[in-house]
């Protein structure tokens, strides 16, 4: 029977890729993300084979809701990409508003612990248990742009995430690990070739990378026998600046 798979923020960019990539790899996906019509696009690219759930990952009975359905529709899940994130501009942190910070942190953090966790637990009582849980990190996990308390601060915290799921899923075969991308060329980073702001102060335009790449290494770490993990994997940009000092 074909491996099933959810997608999280699969309404464009990244998501969209790995869940596309995962289709064509031969998993059965479902899809989520806020927007419906994104969605709908997504699974009108793949062929209209996926199973498309509107959700906003930040809402506890939204995610149940979805997590019922989907065990109801596929019976397991056997992966899932824990990608769905915001951002909000960038803001110095002096000048950093409560309601910004909160927009990031509960889409980032507790979005991705309420989908981590609703697919934890339905990895630990389906037959045959187990599955695989990946984390979508950020370059940020590592260090932070100017301005990007919320983003960086969000990230950062995902990979605490991200250890204590592996580390406490062992015994029921749940592996868990994440991938860190740095300038997948989306909406999210189209700003970059106009410039963004570098640690000098000076605005400086960067060089992105095909998304194709990351969705292409989601489906490897995704297609791993339970036995072995991607603990982490840094996928970026080759020449972006962020070995080093730029």
């Amino acid at each position: 029977m074909a491996k099933t798979a959810l997608v999280t923020g699969a309404s464009s960019g990244i998501g969209r890729a790995v869940a596309l990539a995962l289709a064509k790899a031969g998993y059965r996906v479902a899809i989520c993300a806020r927007r419906e019509e994104g969605l709908k696009a997504t699974d009108t690219e793949a062929g209209g084979n996926l199973l498309v759930l509107p959700c906003d990952v930040s809402d506890p009975d939204a995610v149940a809701a979805m997590f019922a359905r989907i065990e109801q529709a596929f019976g397991r899940l056997d992966v899932i990409f824990n990608n769905a994130g915001t951002n909000v501009p960038a803001t110095n942190f002096g000048d950093l508003e409560w309601s910004a910070w909160k927009k990031v942190i509960d889409v980032n953090l507790h979005g991705m612990f309420l989908c981590a966790s609703a697919a934890f637990k339905l990895m630990q009582r389906q037959k045959p248990q187990g599955g695989r849980i990946i984390n979508n990190g950020s370059i940020s996990a590592h260090a932070p742009r100017p301005g990007s308390a919320p983003y960086t601060s969000s990230k950062h915290a995902v990979t605490g995430l991200t250890r204590s799921i592996s580390l406490d899923g062992r015994p029921y075969d749940i592996a868990c690990g994440q991938i860190d991308i740095g300038n997948a060329a989306s909406h999210m980073t189209e700003r970059m070739a106009q410039g963004v702001p570098q640690a000098d102060g000076t605005i400086k335009p960067e060089p992105t990378m095909d998304v194709q790449h990351v969705a292409n290494a989601v489906v490897h770490m995704a297609d791993l026998p339970p036995e072995a993990n991607v603990q982490f994997m840094t996928i970026m940009s080759t020449k972006m600046p962020f070995i080093g000092r730029g």
